[in-house]
């Protein structure tokens, strides 16, 4: 009779690591009951973990510590599961392009509307509502050990981390990594990107990118703000300053100093 530490084992063998319960209830011939009690053993034993409910994923030996796979080996199966559009981005999206100035703690996943953040052993995942989301430019070429994984384009994580602030670390953290992604970004991607996103983003960014010193990208960007931008837009949202300077060629409100790290 095949037993539940079989079935994770067949799984692994075919390079899959994600299951649900009626999965492995059909496999075993088990009921609910009986399924629930075989999952709680092979939890207890650390060989299994739960990032989301009715989803489970199989913990090979080299991650047990973790308590879980890496958020990037589990992510894309589980959007799959849920039916949910996603991408990696932010933080997490600025590490795969290169920018890794400071690890992020959490693994930041873009999807169209809020979902709950996931514990799961060590792993913490943090998800973020994103507007226009299908509009996106994301890049399927990165891979995990488990498979592919969609990351946000460069030019849409330079985007994304000046929209988001708050999850990106603050000015100083944003304008490092600009520094540090500037070289990689496309003047034509970048207009691009910025059409799925407010005009804000993009007065922001251009703001920032010659604040340092990669002004050679933006001269597309300047365009397409000069075309819609029809009013000036704080540099950092949450501020407010009535005496802050101005910035006529992007409409920004300088409320906020940004030093990169680089």
């Amino acid at each position: 009779m095949l037993k539940a530490q079989d079935f994770i084992t067949n799984l692994m063998s075919v390079g899959r690591y994600n299951f649900t319960i009626d999965q492995l209830a059909q496999s075993l011939n088990l009921n609910e009951v009986a399924a629930r009690k075989a999952l709680a053993r092979l939890s207890k034993r650390g060989e299994i973990a739960s990032p989301a409910r009715g989803f489970y994923i199989v913990v090979p030996p080299e991650y047990r510590r973790l308590g879980s796979l890496p958020a990037d080996q589990f992510i894309p199966d589980l959007m799959q599961h849920v039916r949910q559009p996603y991408y990696v981005g932010l933080l997490s999206a600025a590490e795969y392009h290169g920018a890794a100035h400071q690890r992020p703690q959490t693994f930041q996943v873009m999807v169209e509307k809020n979902r709950r953040p996931i514990a799961c052993g060590k792993v913490k995942v943090n998800f973020i509502a994103r507007k226009n989301l299908k509009e996106v430019p994301v890049v399927n070429s990165f891979s995990t050990q488990r498979g592919p994984i969609r990351v946000a384009s460069v030019e849409a994580t330079a985007l994304d981390i000046v929209g988001y602030p708050q999850h990106a670390g603050g000015l100083d953290n944003i304008a490092t990594i600009l520094e540090e992604l500037s070289e990689k970004l496309d003047p034509q991607k970048l207009v691009e990107a910025a059409k799925s996103a407010p005009i804000s983003w993009a007065q922001r960014l251009g703001y920032l990118l010659e604040h340092v010193g990669a002004e050679g990208v933006t001269g597309l960007l300047q365009d397409y703000v000069r075309t819609h931008a029809k009013q000036y837009t704080p540099l950092l949202p949450s501020s407010d300053d009535p005496e802050a300077g101005r910035d006529k060629t992007w409409k920004i409100v300088i409320n906020a100093e940004a030093e990169s790290e680089a």
